[in-house]
């Protein structure tokens, strides 16, 4: 059964929640959802969600709301978990606010380390026990958590980004299998693009090329349409890009000792 109902005349749309909505996979998000559903977009930029919210409620009739937040703070997670509890239409949650930290570990700070565990695993586990929560007992509705293919390889200086994303699709996939056990109607999701062109790598001041050839490199409107149709299908993992699949597909049938190795020796190729 579809997760994205379709909506048309007077008839009330649904309503999702897309975190890190201001740029880049969540603004994509927003432009493709907004065609069937109203829309909550969250983030701390509120600049760009006025423009953004503005847009496509103009584009598609919907309403489109803003919420600025800061998802590595407790104290705006719980007013979002609460706005969720409190959304009578709420039927999708899009957990996609996230950034990196690039580096060998123990040479930064540990603080983005710190607030990017915060945003990435603490923020991710509240809302989805708070959306959860109001979803179950309706029997419909969906949450897609934005992981990464670093979920699977892992790769020099970004081990603790890695983690995150691992987790997250550990996570996910322990949701899944509660809901399986009860036969919920409710799908989660973990999606695990690669390289995707947006803020991601400006933020943190890395140059594109540096981190993989032009024939990796995904847009945002690729993989936002290949988590929407997976979530259609009721896929729990969705690795968009043919490249990505095959790379995921290799290694995760490695044994841990061969696959540090080829992890190792892909890090010392890309530095030649």
């Amino acid at each position: 059964m579809s997760s994205i109902r379709e909506t048309s005349g007077s008839a009330p749309r649904p309503l999702a929640v897309i975190t890190g909505a201001s740029s880049g996979i969540g603004e994509m998000f927003a432009r493709k959802l907004a065609r069937s559903h109203d829309l909550l977009l969250v983030a701390r930029r509120e600049d760009r969600l006025k423009v953004l919210a503005a847009e496509v409620a103009a584009a598609h009739g919907g309403e489109a709301r803003i919420m600025v937040c800061d998802l590595e703070l407790e104290r705006d997670v719980d007013a979002l978990a609460k706005r969720l509890a409190a959304e009578p239409a709420f039927e999708l949650l899009v957990n996609n606010a996230g950034f990196g930290v690039d580096g060998l570990f123990w040479e930064g700070s540990l603080i983005p380390h710190d607030r990017m565990h915060r945003l990435h695993v603490m923020a991710t586990l509240r809302l989805c026990h708070a959306a959860l929560r109001a979803l179950v007992p309706r029997n419909c509705g969906a949450i897609i958590n934005v992981a990464s293919v670093a979920a699977f390889v892992r790769g020099t200086g970004s081990g603790s980004y890695g983690a995150t994303k691992s987790w997250m699709t550990a996570f996910t996939e322990g949701l899944h299998l509660d809901l399986r056990s009860i036969q919920s109607k409710v799908v989660v999701q973990a999606l695990c693009p690669g390289f995707t062109y947006s803020e991601f790598h400006d933020a943190m001041g890395v140059r594109r090329e540096s981190k993989a050839p032009r024939g990796f490199w995904l847009s945002a409107d690729s993989v936002v349409a290949a988590s929407l149709d997976g979530l259609t299908h009721g896929r729990l993992y969705v690795i968009p890009g043919w490249r990505y699949k095959m790379l995921t597909a290799l290694v995760t049938k490695l044994s841990n000792r061969v696959r540090v190795k080829f992890e190792a020796a892909r890090k010392r190729s890309e530095r030649r």
